[in-house]
């Protein structure tokens, strides 16, 4: 429980558990016993390094990164109780058609979905942070802050672990990813052009109108298997593709590819750079190749589930440090309808 918050001296709250934690810790009484550091005593030095980790955490807290494209850009849901282990969800896939019908009928078409049941397993994921008495000890003879970037960095990795599994998943940990092999999400086969003799997809070997026409594909792929019912709006590329048609020019329009698909195509509505799509960051992508993933941004498509967001536990003072335990969870990507994407390998 935070004391005394100020918002316009966000510094001076504290945290009453961490207090306690320092309060009962043989490391303020060995910093209140410094004169130099001029503490009244012990429960003064607590107080002022409960405020200290208090204006740590909540930085940390407001700190966002936007290189993870999976947490700044697909749907996050929070549906499942933290203390869960597993969550089960339907993946489904739409069916039947509405008929005239008559006053007595029975034998009204069906026109619900199939659904095949999913456990979606729910994992911690989790690091620390620390600051030693010595740090404690300079900081307040220096009269600055301790460093937040430590705290910064523990929410990082953790924030990095989610993004990866957002994207590829944990075969280990039974975690779902959008690109985990046999997720359900249908491929689409690009088109090929051939260079010094040998068979290319990649966009950066094709026309302005190629690419045009392998998007449009695309779309029209998604169409066919659905009966038109799935319509993707969002287009996520490799960076280097994503410069690619965000800079190059389709011949006597004065429009960019990127430009042109976005005033044109009907149910596109954002097109958007991720990193984690090239064939070389393999901590993101499995597949081999760059890829494409075109895909509905809806949560009743599909979301990543973090049942916990980036928590840090109250302070433990251990040795000669105090600590602070981070944790977060996460259950990887709920796919409730796996048409509602496409994945093209190879752009």
């Amino acid at each position: 429980m935070r004391k005394g918050y100020n918002p316009e001296k966000p510094s001076a709250a504290y945290d009453s558990a961490d207090y306690e934690a320092l309060r009962a810790s043989n490391i303020t009484p060995a910093l209140a016993g410094n004169r130099q550091l001029r503490f009244d005593g012990a429960e003064d030095a607590s107080m002022f390094f409960a405020r200290e980790l208090d204006y740590i955490k909540a930085k940390s807290y407001d700190k966002i990164y936007p290189e993870f494209t999976a947490l700044n850009t697909f749907p996050i849901t929070h549906e499942v109780p933290e203390g869960a282990e597993t969550t089960t969800y339907y993946s489904y896939e739409k069916t039947g058609m509405a008929a005239i019908i008559s006053n007595y009928a029975t034998d009204l078409p069906r026109a619900d979905v199939k659904g095949e049941p999913t456990t979606a397993y729910v994992k911690s994921i989790g690091d620390s942070y620390g600051y030693s008495i010595q740090e404690m000890r300079a900081s307040r003879l220096a009269g600055k802050s301790l460093d937040t970037r430590k705290a910064e960095s523990a929410k990082y990795q953790i924030e990095r672990s989610m993004n990866t599994i957002a994207w590829r998943g944990n075969d280990e940990h039974k975690l779902m990813g959008i690109l985990s092999v046999g997720n359900n999400i249908p491929y689409y086969t690009l088109s090929t052009v051939m260079v010094d003799g040998v068979p290319r997809t990649e966009f950066k070997y094709k026309t302005p109108n190629q690419i045009l026409d392998d998007i449009n594909g695309m779309f029209g792929y998604q169409s066919d298997i659905t009966m038109d019912v799935e319509r993707a709006d969002t287009l996520a590329l490799p960076a280097d593709v994503y410069i690619d048609i965000s800079t190059r020019q389709i011949p006597n329009t004065g429009l960019t590819v990127k430009k042109f698909l976005l005033d044109n195509a009907p149910y596109l509505k954002d097109i958007i750079s991720a990193p984690e799509l090239k064939g070389t960051n393999t901590e993101t992508n499995p597949l081999g190749a760059s890829v494409s993933l075109l895909f509905t941004n809806d949560p009743d498509k599909f979301s990543l589930e973090i049942p916990m967001d980036f928590y840090q536990y109250p302070l433990q003072p251990e040795n000669l440090e105090v600590k602070v335990p981070c944790e977060s969870r996460c259950a990887g990507i709920i796919l409730y309808y796996p048409l509602s994407a496409l994945i093209a390998i190879g752009v």
